[in-house]
């Protein structure tokens, strides 16, 4: 027990989740495996990506910008409003 109990605080130390990754959906920037890489984002930035799904709700994602400069999706909102 201890040893779960520490792995996971050192992933969230790390800036990590040891147990649910935001995983992309239609419309996200790294669906369907993109490989999306920014040229002039300094890394461990963020930024937004807002797009509507299907059913009318607005999605707004925020994304990191990593050393090699490719993106990973971290938070994800979706407006309650349909």
């Amino acid at each position: 027990m201890k040893t779960i109990i520490s792995a996971a605080l050192i992933a969230i130390a790390a800036g990590t989740s040891a147990f649910a990754a935001v995983q992309p959906i239609p419309g996200s920037i790294t669906y369907d495996n993109a490989n999306v890489q920014l040229e002039k984002a300094p890394a461990g930035s963020t930024f937004f990506h807002t797009f509507s799904n299907g059913d009318g709700r607005d999605v707004r994602e925020v994304y990191k910008v990593n050393a090699d400069k490719s993106v990973t999706l971290v938070n994800r909102q979706i407006s309650n409003a349909s």
